[in-house]
């Protein structure tokens, strides 16, 4: 029986976010900050004001003419105020006279430098010291920051915590954003069961997929909605389809979409009349991955191996998010690194596997295989740093190459 023909993942990347792109959603809402963390931004944030809107200090210490200072190193200045964050010094400062001041806290007028504290010799009004500064040195000048007119946060860029910052830093409170996605989330089996039974009937397995897909989807700012877990019938699963398209703008659906005789996938998709995109990726795990556009909306048909569902939630439905709510499909971190294992695989695949990373013999950091095999195993994804990615051309790796690591969200900052 010859082999199915697999596509390859830049292959099916490529023509799934073309896809995306023409179909992404227009829709807006005004947000105050506080209520637009995770969602995607409409428009460009201008800066109405320089920032810093005044040159300020960077340090404690006393603010000095540099010039008076390079022409005398012996010189002593008298002290004759105190400026801090919010409470400038209003009055005239001399070219022998200097004003202690605080990090933050608005430069006075005519001194350009500040001295640092610990840098000084103070006697009760009276200031020396040794170190002769250039102009501007400790100085943050006006519009370090963000010059006034600078775009703050760009277009389609997703609000994290450090973009929220950035906006409120400069003054702005509301902000047009693009409408979160509806997602439909839904299971297939009939040997699948919702967790909270008590007992297991035999054959029967707890529902994992559907849980996982609500947290990485919540997580990336999509509302969703419980499809539950659809029979082994392709009239049942055609329904769910039809009622998840109704209300949602993508809908995730974990098994069935291999090609066993239990496996309607296909056969629904059909009914419906949904364009499949492409069907068994070159990659492992997920290679019986579906995915299928029906007018702007998109059905991914994930594996039923929670490993799998994980990879391919990374790889294709993540990003598919991204450019539908206005964004730009995130690239997943790529980070050279030695492997402490040998690896033998099938040439014309691109594998995943579960790793950790731990210091070698020299300091550097090396990945070792984390966990049990297989792509059922939900456990090798618990503990793990991230995935190195096998290249699709080799057939056996020696330990010591170097391969690219995926680090996942929890291993970072």
């Amino acid at each position: 029986m010859a082999h199915p023909v697999l596509t390859a993942l830049e292959t099916a990347q490529h023509k799934l976010f073309t896809a995306a792109q023409q179909a992404a959603r227009q829709a807006q809402c005004r947000l105050n900050l506080s209520q637009a963390d995770g969602y995607i931004i409409a428009e460009d944030a201008i800066s109405p004001h320089d920032l810093p809107p005044n040159p300020t200090s960077a340090v404690d210490g006393f603010a000095i003419y540099s010039q008076t200072h390079a022409q005398n190193p012996k010189t002593i200045f008298k002290i004759v105020g105190t400026a801090r964050a919010g409470h400038p010094f209003n009055g005239v400062i001399q070219p022998d006279e200097a004003v202690r001041i605080y990090t933050g806290a608005v430069m006075p007028t005519g001194p350009d430098c500040v001295l640092m504290h610990e840098d000084c010799q103070i006697d009760g009004d009276r200031l020396a010291s040794d170190l002769v500064l250039s102009a501007h040195t400790n100085v943050r000048p006006q519009g370090e920051n963000v010059a006034k007119g600078e775009v703050l946060v760009a277009k389609g860029q997703r609000l994290t915590a450090s973009a929220i910052g950035q906006l409120s830093a400069g003054g702005i409170a509301d902000i047009s954003c693009y409408q979160p996605l509806r997602a439909t989330i839904l299971s297939m089996g009939d040997e699948i069961i919702p967790a909270g039974r008590a007992e297991l009937a035999t054959g029967q397995i707890f529902d994992s997929n559907r849980p996982m897909l609500s947290s990485l989807v919540r997580q990336n700012n999509v509302s969703q909605i419980d499809g539950g877990i659809v029979a082994d019938k392709k009239g049942a699963l055609v329904a769910a389809y039809k009622q998840a398209l109704s209300q949602s703008d993508i809908v995730i659906s974990s098994a069935g979409a291999s090609d066993g005789v239990e496996d309607h996938t296909q056969a629904a998709l059909a009914e419906i009349g949904a364009e499949v995109l492409f069907w068994r990726l070159a990659i492992k795990p997920g290679r019986p991955v579906c995915v299928a556009q029906y007018g702007d909306k998109f059905i991914f048909c994930l594996p039923g191996n929670p490993v799998a569902v994980f990879v391919c939630f990374m790889l294709l439905v993540r990003p598919v998010i991204d450019i539908l709510s206005g964004g730009k499909a995130r690239a997943l971190l790529k980070l050279p690194v030695k492997a402490n294992f040998s690896y033998k695989k099938r040439k014309g695949r691109i594998e995943f596997v579960r790793c950790k990373l731990m210091a070698g013999p020299d300091g550097q950091l090396e990945a070792h295989i984390h966990g049990r095999k297989g792509a059922g195993v939900i456990s090798s994804l618990l503990g793990a740093d991230g995935l190195i990615e096998i290249p699709i051309d080799a057939e056996y790796i020696d330990s010591g190459t170097m391969l690219n690591f995926i680090p996942f969200a929890e291993g970072g900052l």
